[in-house]
């Protein structure tokens, strides 16, 4: 017998045909707050979802509720362990976004070394000097450090280092040395790489990565040449402390994807910063990674169907549980 798949939201056409085709039923949901999810997700077998909050109460009023499949690497809007404790199934996309965060993160890179949110601000005023001045660089021959070397991270620094020709640091203490690409240099201290890297570069999960929240200790640690940019969760970093850290030249500038309070308030003065380039979660909004994602969520959702380990299985994590690695590994590269 089918299931019933609940879209809170839609989704592209290629994850839809794919279940369509196993003689599945998508019904498109009316809302996405929690009262709405209640009464929509009664008589679902599956529901996939990109933004909606699927909380205990919403997986208790999902009676026939067998599997979760999330729009996306992140899972923290499924409650899961309300979804372990009904013998739900929770999976994600871990791969299907990757290739699209890399480049929005190195596009961000080179948006803040060419300091294009002033210049764009001048240049329709003042077109000829909008564009001159020696503040200005180049990524060539500069330092990368990244916080979070998984999927993204590892990513970022092959091509800062093959196009860019940067050295690249990576913390990591989840990672063992040898997991890391070659040719970074494997940073144990957090003060350390922020002291000496000219772009710092997050890539952590929001599972892992709560306890290493940016604020204004760790700007400070950083030079005041250095740019911030961060690609993961929005929450990673302290907004307040870094609009102070950019205003008062505690470090150059920084580039978010994504804000922490939605809706937009409009009166958040980060929002104005000739330094600070903030984008609306556009790092996987790209054609590619959204059809790959729909595809994997499908797929894996078909998997649960015909009772198979499905591929990208998540589980509720015990922050104890964590492997802390202080393994050190030297790389030399020829510059």
């Amino acid at each position: 017998m089918s299931w019933k798949i609940l879209l809170p939201e839609d989704m592209r056409p290629e994850g839809k045909n794919f279940l369509s085709n196993q003689g599945h039923r998508l019904v498109l949901g009316k809302g996405t707050d929690t009262l709405r999810l209640m009464k929509d997700i009664k008589d679902a077998d599956a529901v996939i979802t990109r933004s909606a909050v699927i909380s205990r109460e919403v997986i208790h009023a999902g009676k026939n509720l067998k599997a979760i499949a999330c729009l996306g690497v992140g899972y923290d809007l499924v409650d899961l362990a309300a979804a372990e404790e009904a013998g739900i199934i929770v999976i994600n996309c871990p791969d299907a976004n990757s290739i699209a965060m890399t480049e929005i993160t190195v596009f961000f890179m080179l948006y803040c070394s060419r300091r294009y949110t002033a210049v764009r601000r001048d240049y329709i005023d003042d077109y000829e000097n909008a564009g001159r001045g020696d503040d200005k660089e180049e990524l060539w021959d500069k330092t990368l450090g990244i916080v979070g070397c998984g999927r993204v991270g590892s990513r970022v620094a092959k091509i800062c280092m093959d196009s860019f020709h940067m050295k690249v640091m990576a913390y990591d203490p989840y990672l063992p040395a040898d997991a890391f690409p070659t040719g970074v240099q494997v940073i144990r201290k957090l003060p350390d790489l922020l002291a000496g890297s000219d772009f710092v570069s997050l890539h952590l999960s929001p599972h892992k990565g709560v306890r290493d929240q940016f604020r204004m200790e760790q700007f400070r640690q950083m030079k005041n040449t250095a740019y911030l940019i961060n690609t993961a969760y929005a929450g990673a970093v302290s907004e307040k402390d870094l609009f102070e850290a950019c205003r008062d030249g505690v470090i150059a500038g920084a580039a978010l994807d994504g804000v922490s309070k939605l809706p937009l308030d409009k009166q958040n003065p980060i929002l104005y910063m000739d330094n600070i380039l903030i984008s609306p979660r556009i790092g996987t909004a790209t054609r590619e990674a959204q059809t790959r994602t729909a595809l994997q969520a499908a797929m894996g959702l078909q998997e649960i169907y015909e009772g198979k380990k499905p591929t990208w299985e998540v589980k509720s994590e015990n922050e104890n549980d964590y492997v802390i690695y202080h393994d050190q590994r030297k790389t030399e590269r020829s510059r």
